[in-house]
């Protein structure tokens, strides 16, 4: 047996492992684009920051790791994928058999139409190549222009301004992470950010980049002109999907996969950052680009390739971040649901903010800042659908009151389940 694994991020690692540990005989292949050993992007920024070099990044660290397992590592980019043969095509033009497929090849940077945007200066912090081209130019005091506000952006932005550059961040939506976070949230954090040195340009794009000076010239909608030796683009990224193009595999956002992680097509499976995985508490199939998620779903589909039948449990959109030392999480269905009851508590001078969204008795999502007691409690509140009763209304009247609701209906709920 022959599993063929795209992509050597963290899904594919973790797949890879987990069907060595079950399947002690079978053959595996690692396939990764990138000339570097299998890291993790997450850790770029803290390799900004300086607080660890590249091999920091590294996933594994014992020497000999993969060749240990059996597992071969080879490098390369899938181009194309037939189903029917069972083989993916390389970007070398070779072709590459399998009996089993995970698609874990996560996602890109997406790249706006802007004059000016490709050349030198202008880049995204998406790589280990990316991150020496930044390192070079994000010298104290070097003017930095970050184009995008998210999740992603909000962590590049913590390590460029460890590194002591004059930054400015344009956000085309009208506050900070706006996928993430409701107005008053998204608003604190850039008052936060404005009060910490950055400039914050919302409800801002960027319209052209001029390159005729001896600095770049960063053209915004809204008139100005950013002057920079490095502009960082942190627009977004999109799943690595276009190789299934006529493929037959099955494809929305990203990968759509069932409560196996297999694919519609039999032995073909898909996890991580490119995969459309079933939410639990939206009801629906979504891509959540995040780690923890990317690895549970690679073992599950790993478990599945050796030959178990394990179900994933669902996944659910989490965010923690860390804005220049402000906490801010968002959990499931932040902005509600239709007919939804929510309710908001702000202390703007303490830095606080709440925001609980229900739909009939159950809290289905959450934006909170400042309240890092209630991190787990939130986060369990949402994943475990735990019914609330009464303890509804009595968060209706005081959000605070999160603990007490968690200790009360979450053991409720487990009692019930043991009857």
């Amino acid at each position: 047996m022959k599993h063929l694994i795209l992509g050597a991020g963290p899904a594919g690692v973790i797949a890879a492992e987990t069907i060595r540990k079950q399947a002690p005989f079978h053959e595996i292949v690692l396939l990764g684009d990138e000339p570097e050993a299998p890291y993790s992007r997450m850790a770029i920024p803290y390799l900004l920051m300086g607080n660890i070099g590249e091999d920091g990044t590294h996933l594994r660290h014992t020497p000999g790791h993969f060749e240990r397992l059996r597992i071969t590592l080879q490098r390369g980019r899938a181009v194309g994928l037939d189903t029917a043969a069972r083989t993916v095509t390389l970007d070398d033009g070779s072709r590459m058999g399998f009996d089993r497929l995970l698609i874990a090849t996560g996602s890109a940077p997406a790249t706006p139409p802007i004059p000016g945007l490709a050349g030198a200066g202008v880049h995204p912090c998406w790589t280990l190549a990316d991150a020496r081209a930044i390192m070079a130019l994000a010298r104290p005091g070097a003017r930095v222009v970050q184009m995008g506000a998210g999740f992603i952006g909000c962590i590049i932005m913590e390590a460029l301004a460890a590194r002591g550059v004059q930054l400015s961040v344009v956000e085309m939506g009208d506050r900070m992470v706006p996928r993430m976070m409701g107005p008053t949230a998204g608003g604190m954090i850039k008052d936060w950010c404005l009060a910490k040195g950055v400039t914050v340009h919302t409800g801002a794009r960027v319209e052209a980049i001029d390159r005729s000076g001896p600095a770049l010239q960063v053209r915004l909608s809204t008139g100005a002109v950013l002057e920079a030796e490095l502009v960082i683009s942190a627009t977004g990224v999109q799943p690595n999907i276009g190789f299934l193009e006529h493929s037959g595999v099955r494809c929305l956002l990203g990968v759509l996969t069932d409560e196996h992680l297999q694919t519609n097509v039999p032995g073909i499976y898909a996890a991580g950052d490119c995969a459309e995985a079933w939410d639990k508490v939206s009801g629906k199939a979504i891509v959540s680009a995040i780690q923890p998620n990317a690895a549970e779903q690679a073992r599950v589909a790993a478990l599945n390739m050796a030959g178990q039948r394990i179900q994933l449990r669902g996944v659910t959109q989490i965010n923690v971040l860390d804005t220049l030392g402000l906490i801010s999480t968002s959990f499931g269905l932040w902005d509600g649901v239709p007919g939804g009851q929510h309710v908001e508590l702000t202390d703007a001078a303490a830095g606080r903010h709440l925001s609980l969204q229900f739909d009939a008795d159950r809290l289905v999502g959450c934006n909170s800042i400042g309240w890092t007691d209630h991190v787990g409690v939130m986060r369990g509140l949402v994943e475990g659908q735990i019914s609330l009763g009464p303890w509804k209304d009595k968060l209706l009247a005081d959000p605070t009151l999160l603990m007490s609701a968690y200790l009360a209906r979450a053991q409720a709920q487990d009692e019930h389940a043991l009857v």
